[in-house]
């Protein structure tokens, strides 16, 4: 995997977005997969968007709750997509594979000291599936992914270009822009079923932060993503947006998980709300 660099030393924009995207189609979900989701009626027999999204929303309070990096979610939603693309699971079968890619992506992002034991993470996630029912499902994610698990994500393409522009931009529109921002409207993205069909280097724009001719992508198909992307952030600003309960995300645990649970676990924090303005 090619990891993006900035400052002195680094390699130049266009040589490590021509390295990302070259990457990109490796690691691409298997479209015709998506697309039996997407159609697939929610009837609790088969997979749907609706219970993808679901999961995705319920693996970023996760995120928060242990407090680990934006890669890392990223890359969770990467596998997940991926593997529900190649494979048809079964609604009941949704949350191990959910965890798994969590897990998968949290050992590989993470520092090893951060990282939680599978038990704790099926506890605090409150499934009913053991540790061993855990391995063997990430043993099967594993092998139908090919091993292939650190893959160009959409946070790397926007960590690419927020550099890049950076040096084109004066110091209001540098706070109006500000990564971790960003961040937060990709994460808004990623709980969205219709990105996961859109190639890695188109899905992570903002409208605000698009530029024409920035990225090799048609016009048609630039006007399109910003258009999606413009009515995901604003539906998630309403009310009506299905966006995780508070309550849930202070994950009501036992006395007896909570003895059980490293001290750090302790700090529990909230999903952030994305302002007004962004959208």
């Amino acid at each position: 995997m090619i990891d993006t660099v900035t400052g002195p030393g680094a390699q130049p924009f266009a040589v490590q977005l021509k390295a990302l995207t070259d990457l990109e189609g490796r690691y691409q979900p298997k479209l015709s997969g998506l697309r039996l989701i997407e159609s697939a009626q929610d009837n609790g027999l088969r997979m749907t968007a609706r219970l993808r999204e679901l999961e995705v929303k319920d693996l970023l309070s996760l995120t928060r709750f242990f407090g680990f990096s934006s890669e890392t979610f990223s890359l969770a939603i990467s596998l997940l997509d991926r593997f529900l693309s190649v494979m048809k699971i079964q609604p009941k079968h949704l949350s191990c594979v959910g965890l798994c890619c969590f897990y998968i992506a949290v050992k590989s992002s993470e520092e090893e000291k951060n990282v939680p034991l599978a038990n704790d993470l099926i506890r605090i996630s409150q499934n009913r599936f053991t540790v061993s029912d855990m391995m063997r499902m990430e043993k099967i994610i594993m092998e139908k992914l090919y091993w292939k698990v650190k893959a160009p994500t959409a946070l790397r393409f926007l960590r690419l270009f927020h550099s890049h522009i950076q040096e084109q931009l004066d110091a209001e529109s540098k706070k109006i822009l500000s990564l971790e921002r960003l961040e937060a409207q990709l994460k808004a993205c990623h709980c969205s079923f219709v990105f996961s069909k859109i190639k890695v280097g188109q899905n992570n724009w903002s409208p605000s932060i698009l530029k024409d001719g920035l990225f090799l992508i048609k016009d048609g198909d630039l006007v399109c993503v910003r258009e999606l992307v413009g009515k995901c952030l604003a539906e998630y600003a309403t009310t009506k947006c299905s966006k995780p309960i508070r309550q849930r995300l202070r994950w009501t645990i036992s006395g007896r998980t909570a003895r059980q649970l490293k001290h750090s676990y302790y700090k529990i924090t909230h999903l952030p709300t994305i302002p007004e303005s962004a959208c």
